[in-house]
């Protein structure tokens, strides 16, 4: 027998009701589960944020000390230093720990000295081009290749638009992909150097020898703190007139206290040629001037990098840059 049209309708109302539910069910579980989710990976994000935070504060805290120590150190004798300077320091912390290194900042050649004069008003500094066209030589790149880089780098920091012999203008850089200009400025980082025509081919055997201070002074050299791989510096601060053997022999001659301070290291029969204490006296400091802070801090599961510059001004020692990036 047929069952009645009304109880038919009212069984498909039932199955559609069902079906409603069914599906309003799995959108539910669906939306849940995104904004548990959501919820859980912003509790992460919030973590993360706070552990790197931390982070960033235990780095500051490590350039703290160093600053404070570098301070009480003023009036001690510069060799001893030796005790501090590149040599690894490891703090532990509640969840993780600061590995910190100090590291004396002014044994290498201000790729900035390379100028005179003041913010756009940059001009050539022969002599102090010439001593990076040596070094450059002293670490084995041709004599053609080293003076068309030490006037690549002139012409990126200097001010006016003309190309030196050798060099590199904008012209060279627009003509690039992506294009782009020279700074007409001091170089922030050494880093730059790899933006400079020609200097990727070299960048990676230079980079240890030279640095970027926030000034143009001439290069200075602490012969207290210089280590083997230094003696290149001496070649080039000299233009070339203190052979490479000599300056390692140089070197390598420091008594074990230490020179006691540049007289004495410019009394060294290694420089006994004339004219070369000259060439190298206006070079040297009894004690650095700069340094520089690497720091690697391990907190809660995140990892942070910090790299100080630290100036030491007769024992007022500030903090003039940071990078929170590894050192390339």
């Amino acid at each position: 027998m047929a069952r009645p049209r009304h109880v038919a309708r009212r069984r498909r109302g039932r199955g559609v009701a069902l079906l409603t539910v069914l599906l309003l069910a799995a959108v539910m579980s669906a939306l849940l589960a995104v904004v548990l989710d959501d919820i859980r990976f912003g509790l992460r994000r919030g973590g993360n944020t706070r552990a790197v935070e931390q982070a960033r504060w235990h780095a500051l805290g490590a350039e703290q000390l160093a600053r404070r120590q570098l301070a009480a150190l003023a009036a001690a004798p510069p060799s001893s230093l030796a005790g501090w300077l590149d040599q690894p320091m490891h703090f532990p912390t509640d969840h993780g720990v600061v590995s910190a290194r100090l590291r004396e900042g002014g044994n290498c050649f201000n790729l900035n000295s390379v100028v005179e004069g003041a913010p756009g008003q940059w001009q050539r500094r022969a002599h102090a081009a010439e001593q990076f066209d040596h070094l450059l030589q002293a670490l084995g790149v041709g004599a053609g290749q080293s003076q068309a880089l030490a006037d690549a780098l002139v012409d990126w920091i200097d001010s006016d638009a003309a190309t030196s012999p050798s060099g590199a203008e904008d012209l060279a850089y627009t003509l690039r992909r992506p294009a782009y200009r020279t700074a007409g400025d001091l170089l922030a980082e050494p880093s730059e150097l790899r933006a400079i025509e020609g200097f990727d081919r070299v960048y990676a055997r230079l980079r240890p020898h030279v640095c970027a201070v926030p000034t143009n002074a001439p290069s200075v050299v602490t012969p207290d703190t210089l280590a083997d791989r230094d003696a290149v510096l001496l070649v080039g601060l000299t233009r070339g007139a203190l052979p490479l053997e000599r300056a390692r022999g140089l070197v390598q001659a420091r008594p074990p206290g230490g020179w006691g301070g540049t007289d004495r290291f410019l009394a060294h029969p290694l420089l006994a040629a004339p004219g070369l204490r000259e060439a190298l006296a206006e070079h040297l400091t009894p004690r650095p001037r700069w340094y520089v802070l690497d720091v690697e801090v391990e907190h809660a599961g995140v990892q942070v990098v910090m790299g100080a510059l630290l100036e030491d001004s007769g024992g007022a020692v500030a903090s003039l840059a940071r990078r929170w990036t590894p050192e390339e």
